[in-house]
């Protein structure tokens, strides 16, 4: 019954959108008309089929990049044909204002027609989705960018002045429909010739064994100082119905051992204090810590903080944005440094570099991509785009991120 009421929900919308490209192809050749009315519903075809197919189980037999595009392109699809929708409904409206009115006033005359003009710009909108929702998935998923950004502190010892930060976040290895590109990340990565790489959370979309495939990959990613880790949301296996306990456990306990096999040291709630230069560093890793009740809060800030006190400089990798607010700019302003991820800048958005971003995400999120300072202290948190993707396999504005993190004396 689920299955009927959303092909029959589907249909209707492309019934009532295709109203609007017949109207507006009125006056092509029946030719083209012929292909354009063949392309359109071409698309609910296929649509049928992923529905049925997925119904059935006959999806199981398909690859999983044949899943993740399908879903991708329905999805696509059926966004864009809603932008159509509420042009014809002020049509529709405007339609039964004047046959109301022409009863009232029977002088006055009735067009039952449509305007062409709001089926144009219905379909001009439906469009720009559709073309740059396409354009994403085809040429964005791993166009990697590095992103440079200076942290400045009056108190920085003259020999940690200069130290460099690579961070990724993100990875979600379980979306990735390639392997290959993926290592270009990583020659971009060392190519940086860091101090220090940091990566801050969610390796996976659900399950350690995604990494499987991707392993001989990231453990190439070198530092001078070491790679450092911490867990995100999606690291816990905690979207996963397990048949018992014990297997959740293992997952866990294979995710850890994914980081120590890559060569990344995971901090779970701990700091690792470094000599650098002759200054010690410290470098804090929490748990996930989230200010939203819809994800999990499991980091302790004070029990990783312990033992950092003589530190020149402290680092913190924290996977969601949202704790620096929360708890570190409140409870910890000699923290100096916080690196997170999470929001992957949605995936969506405008950029123009040094002049202007945008995002939807940003509603959700004050501090959702870029770095941001403290105005009471001398504290930053740096808001890393993310490498992978989720969900959607693609990216429109909002591009695959590399940053390179320079911590300067002011």
């Amino acid at each position: 019954m689920r299955l009927i009421t959303t092909i029959l929900i589907l249909l209707a919308i492309d019934v009532y959108a295709f109203q609007a490209v017949r109207l507006v192809s009125q006056d092509w050749t029946n030719s083209s008309r012929y292909i354009l009315f063949g392309f359109y519903w071409s698309i609910t075809a296929f649509m049928l089929f992923f529905f049925i197919s997925s119904f059935t189980g006959f999806m199981d037999s398909w690859s999983k990049n044949a899943v993740t595009y399908s879903r991708a392109f329905v999805f696509i699809a059926y966004a864009s044909k809603l932008l159509i929708l509420p042009f014809l409904l002020i049509d529709d409206l405007r339609r039964v204002g004047s046959w109301v009115y022409s009863q009232i006033r029977p002088e006055a005359t009735f067009q039952p027609g449509r305007m062409k003009f709001l089926s144009q710009v219905g379909l001009a909108l439906g469009s720009i989705p559709f073309v740059s929702l396409l354009y994403g998935i085809i040429r964005n998923p791993y166009r990697y960018q590095v992103f440079r950004a200076e942290a400045k502190f009056k108190n920085l010892p003259d020999e940690l002045d200069g130290l460099k930060i690579v961070q990724i976040s993100d990875i979600h290895s379980g979306s990735f429909t390639f392997k290959d590109p993926v290592k270009n990340a990583i020659e971009l990565i060392n190519a940086q010739n860091a101090d220090l790489v940091f990566f801050t959370g969610d390796l996976v979309n659900n399950k350690a064994d995604e990494m499987d495939n991707f392993t001989d990959v990231f453990d190439k990613i070198t530092a001078k100082y070491g790679v450092f880790s911490v867990l995100g949301n999606h690291d816990y296996g905690e979207y996963v119905r397990w048949k018992s306990e014990e297997e959740r456990q293992a997952n866990m306990q294979k995710m850890e051992n994914t980081h120590a096999q890559m060569g990344w040291q995971l901090l779970r709630n701990q700091n690792q204090l470094l000599n650098i230069n002759g200054q010690e560093v410290a470098v804090i890793g929490v748990e996930n810590y989230s200010a939203h009740p819809r994800f999990p809060k499991y980091g302790d800030l004070p029990k990783s903080y312990t033992g950092t006190e003589s530190a020149k400089l402290r680092l913190l990798l924290s996977h969601d944005p949202s704790h620096w607010k929360d708890q570190v700019t409140k409870e910890f302003q000699d923290v100096h440094l916080t690196f997170s991820g999470h929001t992957h800048g949605m995936q969506f958005g405008v950029e123009i570099p040094g002049w202007f971003k945008w995002s939807p995400i940003k509603y959700m999120y004050k501090e959702w991509a870029g770095l941001y300072k403290n105005p009471e202290a001398e504290q930053y948190l740096y808001v890393n785009r993310g490498l992978g993707f989720l969900g959607y396999p693609g990216r429109v504005g909002i591009l695959p991120e590399i940053t390179v993190m320079e911590v300067k004396k002011a």
